[in-house]
């Protein structure tokens, strides 16, 4: 069997990703969530209900040893399956200005989203290259490309995901493992849920915010084999906003 490992996978994007896997792909789907059990089991029911098979797994992507025990246990425990497609999904906002910004702001937002990426991608590329295939999709934000006011941290730690996807999109592409970031822009989800709507939607082309099924669409392509021949890549998705 293979599966394909969604972080942050209970809620918003993440969930969407991983009900839309499920509907296009084989995939066995590992719905990750760190604290939100409830939202976890709500997307696996969507999964199954899809005619997917999937389980919920519990880990905080920010604590390398936590990440280490967890999918070491589940990889003993499932020696016949292999994970296939990582995507990096599992990030945090804590919103300021810069000059006001707290240690602990800073510090948890890079923790969650580049330290995030590192532990679990670190952690599971080596079965990835003895295996010679492998898709990883890393959920990036505008943010990341061209910078928001408000969101040093964010668009810090998004930045630096940007970059790793071009750096290790090069060191194994000849292993046929695929290396890609989604860059979204506005999207309802619960992180946008106080924003202004009305008032935002003015600075998009498309004049309205994106749908997670619309991000889930383009992930889900990005982890089939169609697109083979695209790695290193981020993609906007935004509706026009910065393109």
């Amino acid at each position: 069997m293979k599966a394909a490992l969604v972080t942050g996978g209970s809620r918003g994007i993440g969930s969407a990703i991983c009900v839309k896997l499920a509907e296009d792909s084989e995939y066995h789907i590992l719905i990750n969530y760190q604290s939100n059990k409830k939202a976890a089991e709500e997307t696996l029911k969507q999964v199954l209900e899809k005619g997917g098979s999937g389980e919920i797994i519990q880990f905080n992507v920010a604590d390398a040893d936590d990440v280490k025990t967890t999918l070491d246990k589940w990889m003993s425990e499932n020696k016949d399956t292999l994970i296939e497609v990582i995507v990096n999904n599992a990030g945090i906002t804590k919103d300021g200005l810069f000059m006001w910004m707290p240690s602990d702001d800073w510090q948890k937002v890079i923790n969650t989203s580049l330290n995030g990426f590192f532990n679990v991608t670190n952690h599971l590329i080596q079965k990835m290259l003895s295996n010679r295939y492998g898709r990883i999709i890393n959920m990036v934000s505008v943010s990341g490309v061209k910078g928001t006011p408000g969101q040093t941290n964010y668009s810090a730690a998004k930045g630096a995901v940007i970059a790793a996807t071009k750096a290790l999109a090069q060191e194994v592409a000849k292993r046929k493992i695929t290396v890609n970031a989604v860059a979204p822009g506005f999207v309802k989800t619960d992180m946008t849920c106080d924003l202004d709507e009305k008032e935002l939607k003015k600075m998009i082309p498309i004049n309205r915010f994106g749908e997670v099924e619309e991000i889930a669409d383009l992930v889900s392509f990005l982890a089939s084999k169609k697109s083979s021949y695209i790695t290193g890549e981020v993609i906007n998705i935004n509706g026009g906003i910065y393109s």
